[in-house]
């Protein structure tokens, strides 16, 4: 972006298109990490055996760009002919599986003699009702002979156990941090996209798994970029999550300052770089895990962050919230050496190495 708020030629280009979709993978091979799932899902496919699937795990790690690939390797040119998609979360009613899928999975179509079978794909499938997972279920049970199906969804409780006993299940785990930035300096690298390594990290750190999250927040960073790069602070910014020299300076502030100076820089903290409460206890839950505390206090501080953190998702009022992490980081201090300005040696070097980034290398690697 140029100096006076505009895109510049090169961001304008590329801002046309959507890298997540731009760079799906659409063969088993193209996918990152889930080696063990790639195998088996060739062997199936190649061996005409596959069952009902039931993909399920953290969002962007993959579920439906690998059902597509493999649709695509089944079917090929036929794909469009014999894949019925379905997001869930939209129609999630018994009408769309009494009429949508029951009529998809009771037609047969001439490439179906060949290929065997048909797929039906239901994307976000813990949003169906439990009347339409029932149908559904029956469906499955009379329509086997020519259709697989492939539910996809975030939470597998979610789904009926007479639907989970009928698919082979696929848990879907988080992208693992060196696969992710591989990829995203493979993508970086073809988009001629300037990535400094500490943003790569940061990327990583923020999606916490989640490929298509690391792929937007790169993108939508770079084409906020004044200087047409992506930096650390940058994916920060554009995230609105605190950053490790954050971090560092709340945890210093918690530890060091009096409650009243605590609490009053801490919010102005919060309000000049508009994070949330949540972000920052996440956060300093990092920062807690490194430091070398007594057990007892870590213990300590660990379940009066759990506590914070749901009494937040409840729709507490946040500046109560916040006058609480203050108190229990006062309480911390106090339990290492019964003084309100008083901090251990060994605490105050454990935070120091916040600033210079050892957090998350260890947290995700230790």
């Amino acid at each position: 972006m140029s100096s006076d708020g505009r895109l510049t030629a090169t961001q304008s280009e590329q801002s046309d298109t959507i890298w997540v979709e731009k760079y799906r993978p659409r063969e088993l091979d193209e996918i990152v990490a889930h080696d063990e799932i790639r195998g088996t899902l060739r062997r199936l496919i190649a061996e005409r055996t596959l069952p009902h699937l039931l993909f399920y795990g953290p969002p962007g790690t993959g579920k439906t760009t690998a059902i597509l690939a493999c649709a695509r390797e089944m079917f090929g040119a036929q794909f469009k002919t014999m894949v019925l998609e379905l997001n869930a979360s939209d129609d999630r009613g018994i009408d769309v599986v009494r009429e949508q899928i029951k009529t998809f999975a009771s037609t047969r179509h001439i490439y179906a003699l060949k290929a065997g079978i048909k797929l039906v794909i239901l994307d976000e499938a813990d949003a169906m009702t439990s009347a339409a997972q029932a149908a559904l279920r029956r469906i499955m049970e009379k329509y086997t002979s020519n259709i697989r199906f492939c539910l996809i969804c975030n939470y597998a409780n979610k789904i009926i156990p007479a639907i989970q006993s009928r698919c082979t299940r696929f848990r879907f785990q988080p992208v693992p941090v060196a696969q992710m930035i591989q990829r995203l300096e493979y993508i970086a690298d073809r988009e001629g996209v300037p990535v400094d390594r500490a943003a790569f990290d940061a990327l990583a750190r923020i999606a916490q798994g989640d490929m298509r999250r690391a792929i937007y927040l790169m993108q939508s960073t770079f084409l906020a970029s004044a200087s047409a790069r992506v930096t650390e602070d940058g994916v920060y910014a554009n995230a609105g999550m605190p950053s490790p020299a954050d971090l560092h300076a709340i945890a210093q502030i918690l530890l060091y300052d009096p409650f009243a100076q605590a609490f009053c820089k801490i919010s102005e903290i919060k309000k000049g770089k508009g994070f949330a409460l949540l972000d920052m206890i996440h956060g300093l839950h990092e920062a807690v895990m490194l430091m070398e505390l007594s057990p007892k206090v870590k213990a300590f501080l660990f379940e009066q962050l759990a506590n914070m953190e749901w009494r937040l998702v409840s729709a507490t009022s946040e500046r109560i919230q916040l006058a609480a992490l203050v108190g229990i980081f006062r309480l911390a201090a106090s339990m290492i050496d019964d003084s309100e300005s008083g901090m251990d040696p060994k605490v105050a070097a454990a935070v120091e190495k916040l600033v210079q980034g050892a957090g998350y290398d260890q947290t995700q690697h230790g």
